[in-house]
């Protein structure tokens, strides 16, 4: 039987698209176990497909100063030794990367056990976690075209992005009756991101008297971020969703969302109208020439 390992996390759109993939080849009787870091959010959505979990130590890849950055080192040797012990364990007969900075280990130690890795890359230039991975990869897919250009010795092969085919599958009825909502007014989804956003959090709380004379609201708020004072008919809080994505995306006539990649695709999949609140420079690596 075939075998596969994934790993990637630090956020949900370095997780989400391997959802896509492990259902496809779980539906051909792969099995399938998965690496990552220990207090990262693709812990919490594996464990709850049911997936087998590891975790390894990893040290974040930053661009710019911090203290952190003279140990991190030394945990991502930690975490190389770690997935070593654990590929050598699974026997994997591939090992797939969705990227973040926990999936650099995981590759590393791919590459000393001789196992093929295949990396994925949402983003129109190449993360740093990519940009590290890519020597020891067999083959980088890219989400798009131009992105060929900025992957050398002829390893990229534009794929696209996969999403979950269980996100075209909500009922508009199902979501309303998850929020408590009726059909006579239209429903503004509002999420800043699996870690929330708390400028957008704040804009939203701050405006939602007027917004709610026009919108039944949804508000994803990211992980300990709901206000319970706020609290009202026709607004909803969730901190993270996950069975019911489907069904309030169904029911939703308009998305303010950040721009994460995985998040675009999905609403483009389902055509509804977004706008979208991209980061910042400082928050963001950016494009480059």
């Amino acid at each position: 039987m075939n075998k596969i390992v994934f790993t990637g996390g630090g956020s949900a759109g370095h997780v989400t698209p391997n959802l896509a993939i492990m259902a496809k080849l779980r539906a051909k009787g792969w099995e399938m176990e998965y690496i990552g870091s220990k207090d990262g959010i693709e812990r919490e959505i594996i464990e709850h497909e049911g997936i087998p979990f590891h975790h390894i130590a990893s040290g974040k890849l930053r661009r710019y100063f911090d203290p952190k950055n003279f140990k991190d080192p030394f945990r991502v040797l930690q975490g190389v030794g770690q997935a070593y012990r654990l590929l050598r364990r699974i026997r994997p007969d591939i090992v797939f990367s969705k990227g973040g900075f926990v999936s650099v280990p995981v590759i590393l130690a791919s590459r000393l056990n001789g196992i093929p890795v295949l990396c994925h890359e949402s983003d129109l230039t190449p993360g740093l976690a990519n940009k590290i991975s890519t020597p020891f990869a067999s083959r980088i897919c890219v989400t798009f075209p131009e992105t060929l250009r900025y992957v050398k010795n002829g390893k990229a092969e534009c794929t696209g992005l996969p999403i979950r085919d269980f996100i075209l599958q909500g009922k508009a009825s199902r979501g309303l009756q998850i929020c408590g909502f009726h059909s006579q007014k239209p429903v503004l989804l509002i999420m800043g991101g699996d870690l929330g956003a708390k400028r957008i959090n704040e804009t939203v709380r701050e405006a939602l008297v007027p917004l709610l004379e026009r919108y039944q609201i949804i508000h994803i708020c990211g992980k300990g971020h709901t206000d319970e004072s706020r609290s009202s008919r026709g607004y909803r809080q969730f901190e993270y969703v996950k069975d019911e994505p489907p069904d309030l995306l169904a029911c939703s006539d308009l998305v303010i969302s950040r721009a994460g990649s995985t998040s675009i695709f999905e609403f483009l999949a389902l055509r509804k109208p977004m706008l979208l609140i991209p980061l910042t420079r400082q928050a963001s690596r950016g494009t480059k020439s």
